[in-house]
């Protein structure tokens, strides 16, 4: 039997791209999975698409920003499927541009949904994590939180922070006892509606070309994390690097 089987999993950023593709493996791996982003007639279609696989999915509409809607999907999740196993924070924008562009707007947006967006998750589900001595927290950073790349300065280092604050997470749970499992995934060109959020007309038009030599299927992304969760309990693969074959990064 997986070790995927039977797990409830909460997705955020799930109804598009590598949280739609992961939910759609996990549940057909035998998860039990509850989607929460902002769209919901894309997690309604998302969830009875997973049903009529054979599958078990809720939804709930989420705003990682709000940390009171990431408390209610922790609770959809224990009222629909009797607990939480899995945490996947994969909400994110991307809305490079240089700094000399000036739009701060923009720099304050990306801190709140990828920042404050992985600190409401964690904290809508460390209590029940440490509560029952298990649990699993994955969050989605980028090869920008490894290496600095121009234009990239605010999104990298919310990514930057992702990676640090994961290791700590991982580090301190070790140190107290509690089993919690952490994996950090750095995806480089995988084709999802993350550009969408470039306004930045000279930024926006440099990262389509690099997508449209090199993307690849978020899905790719979705067997990570499928893999990640299917280690045994006393086993944990903290960070994955993933990107095209193609892509010289």
């Amino acid at each position: 039997m997986s070790n995927i089987e039977g797990k409830v999993v909460v997705i955020t950023g799930a109804s598009s791209g590598i949280g739609e593709a992961t939910a759609k493996l996990l549940a057909s791996k035998g998860a039990k999975v509850v989607l929460g982003a902002r769209r919901e007639g894309k997690l309604q279609k998302i969830v009875d698409e997973i049903e009529a696989d054979g599958g078990q999915a809720a939804y709930r509409v989420l705003d990682v920003t709000v940390p009171s809607e990431n408390d209610a999907i922790v609770e959809v999740a224990k009222d629909t499927f009797g607990g939480v196993d899995v945490i996947f924070l994969n909400a994110g924008i991307m809305p490079t541009a240089p700094l000399s562009a000036m739009k701060t707007d923009e720099w304050r947006k990306t801190v709140d949904v990828n920042i404050n967006g992985v600190l409401n998750g964690v904290a809508a589900v460390l209590p029940t994590f440490i509560e029952q001595e298990s649990g699993h927290v994955i969050a989605t950073s980028s090869v920008a939180g490894l290496k600095a790349y121009p234009g990239n300065a605010v999104y990298g280092g919310t990514k930057w922070f992702v990676r640090d604050f994961m290791e700590i997470l991982r580090m301190e749970s070790a140190q107290e006892g509690t089993n919690i499992r952490t994996a950090t995934i750095y995806p480089a060109a995988i084709n999802t509606e993350l550009l969408d959020s470039i306004s930045h007309e000279g930024a926006a038009e440099q990262m389509e070309g690099l997508y449209e030599q090199h993307g690849i299927s978020p899905d790719r992304i979705a067997n990570v994390v499928a893999f990640a969760i299917d280690q045994p309990d006393d086993t944990n693969v903290n960070e994955f690097t993933v990107g095209p074959t193609t892509q010289p990064w």
